[in-house]
Parts: C-alpha cells; structure tokens; sequence
C-alpha cells in the first residue's frame, strides 16, 4: 500500500467541492499539493481517479467507486484520533460552549449550574447564536461542543448525539381572528400571514403552508410578532410555553402532522472526550429525560 491519508483527504475534498482549487482553498493548501496528492493517489492505485479533460475534474467511474471508501477511512482516522485525544486527555482548564438561540434555556440554567457545582474551577465560555453559527463555531475549532434544534445538515467533520426531541406548538395572539378557531383546518391557516423559521444565511427550515409569509430567523421573534397580531406560525412547544409571551396555543389536530424538534449536542469527529465534555452530554440527556418523565 503506498498511498496515505493526506492523499486520500485531497482526494475526498476535491470530489466534495468539485475542484482542486477549492479543494486546496479549503484545506489551507497549494493547488499543486492537492494536484500532486492525487496524481500520486492515481499512481498507488493503478488507475484514474478524474477525468481532467473538461474544465473542471469529473470523479470518473473507477473514482466513484472508491470515494465511499475513502470517506469511510477518513471517517474511522478521525474516530481513531478521537479516541486517542480522550485517553490522554486531563480535565480541561476551560470550555467553550455554543449553544443555538433557540434551545429550551431554563433546562439549560439548570444544566450550567450543575457544571458550576461539579466543575467549580473551570473557566467557561457561552456563545449564543443561530444554529449555523453553532456549527460554523465548533467546525472552526472556536467552541468544543455545541447544542441546536434543529435536524439541519451538517459537515462531514461534526457528529450529532441527540438529547431529546420536543413538538411544534400553532400560535397566534388572542386578538387573531384564528383565536377563535380552537382547531383551524390548512384551508383557514392560508388566509392568513404566517411567520416562517429561516436561518441568518437565508436558507428556509420551515415550509410556508400560507402563500402570504415572512422569513425571520429567531423562533423568539417570530413569538414577539406573532403576539403582536403580524401572523400566526409554528415554533417549539417550550417557546410557545415561555412566560414571557401572551400568546394562544391552537389544536393542530386538522393539520397535517407536523415534524418534531431534534435536540442534540455537535462536536468536530477528530477532538477528544475529555471528562467534563461526557459529563455535560450525560447530564443533559439524564436533565431532559427527568423533564420527559414529570
């Protein structure tokens, strides 16, 4: 075998972003280095990996065959180191903690203040932000664990370990002329302006059902909004619930079923499991299924 991993990384990276340049762009390199790596890859291999004919480099057949494996192997690599990092690992002195704007925040008090207790020397940091942020945050190396809402999709360099799961609640103020509906049908919601979750960098997590909409990217402004009288809209059930809002809660049962919340922790695949990050992961699982079972 006379390949190695940083040729198959610049393979990987290459098929994933379509070129060597932004392959090298990507991985802080020279667009030589990726374009040697591969060559030599080709080479070890004895066949073809792109064909470079065209102006950009198409993942031949031979090459896509063989991407699900390299991805495979670079996946396990980082696993690997993953593990190693944790076994040599000491309590940290100091943690950076992303956590998306949108989580149930009084579960989340309660969980820092059991991390003060535990842990009362650590040095910590909290960051707050959209769910992009989050993963942008620890894909970066800037936070070492974050907590989002949302199924979104993430970077083949982050692992999700889900938390918990909670509902959507429909919410209007109780002046709407849907108030009055207690369990309003799709035909009746379309009437009427509906406020939409969307992320800061304009992509849509939420289908509109209503052709009248508006985008915004906080489920707590959609809530100030909604109990402004702009709209009606759906948003997690914690939010719905939130003191602070005098809102009104509608039946969905005439709706089509509506997707649940995912609550989860994200870490980069390659960085360690020191003690404190798998006391915070256990204990939050361990806080939301003692909330799950009142």
């Amino acid at each position: 075998m006379g390949w190695n991993l940083d040729q198959l990384e610049a393979f990987v990276t290459a098929a994933q972003t379509g070129s060597f340049t932004a392959a090298a762009r990507k991985l802080g390199k020279a667009q030589s280095r990726i374009s040697t790596a591969i060559a030599h890859l080709e080479a070890d291999l004895g066949f073809l990996l792109f064909d470079r004919s065209g102006k950009f480099p198409v993942l031949t057949e031979d090459g896509r065959e063989v991407l699900n494996d390299a991805i495979s192997v670079l996946t396990q690599c980082q696993r690997l180191q993953s593990r190693a990092l944790s076994v040599a690992s000491a309590n940290p002195v100091q943690l950076a903690i992303a956590m998306d704007e949108a989580v149930p925040i009084e579960n989340f008090e309660k969980l820092y203040a059991r991390l003060a207790e535990s842990y009362p020397h650590l040095s910590v940091t909290l960051l707050n932000g959209s769910q992009e942020d989050i993963a942008r945050w620890i894909d970066a190396g800037k936070a070492d664990i974050g907590f989002i809402l949302q199924d979104h999709v993430l970077p083949d360099s982050l692992e999700r370990y889900a938390i918990t799961r909670t509902g959507q609640a429909l919410i209007v103020s109780d002046n709407h002329p849907l108030a009055d509906i207690p369990a309003p049908t799709e035909s009746q919601l379309i009437e009427y302006r509906q406020l939409v979750i969307r992320d800061r960098l304009g992509q849509a997590l939420g289908k509109p059902i209503s052709p009248s909409y508006w985008h915004v990217d906080s489920f707590y402004l959609i809530s100030s909004l909604v109990m402004q009288g702009i709209g009606w809209a759906f948003v997690p059930e914690h939010v719905a619930s939130a003191e602070w809002y005098e809102v009104k809660t509608l039946s969905t049962e005439n709706l089509p079923s509506q997707q649940d919340f995912m609550l989860s922790a994200i870490k980069r695949r390659d960085t360690g499991w020191n003690a404190v990050l798998e006391w915070i992961l256990a204990e939050a699982q361990q806080l939301f299924a003692e909330e799950n079972g009142r």
